[in-house]
């Protein structure tokens, strides 16, 4: 999805540098910035998502309380 983020925010960038009329430029400039932000923080979340460890404070615990019971017979 980030991928498609960067493309409609280059296609944007193209289209805003080739209108002649300021409407249609101003418009393409804001769809740019908004693609550009939303690019970034799509390219972003995958760096994070990529380097994030599973939380194992859950499992942690549980081995924690079965040590701490006595044996069951």
């Amino acid at each position: 999805m980030r991928w498609l983020w960067l493309l409609a925010t280059l296609l944007s960038w193209v289209l805003c540098f080739t209108r002649h009329g300021p409407g249609a430029m101003a418009f393409w400039l804001l769809v740019g910035i908004f693609g550009m932000i939303a690019t970034t923080l799509a390219f972003a979340q995958a760096r994070i998502e990529a380097n994030t460890q599973p939380d194992l404070r859950i499992e942690l615990m549980r081995h924690t309380q079965d040590k701490e019971r006595p044996p069951q017979s």
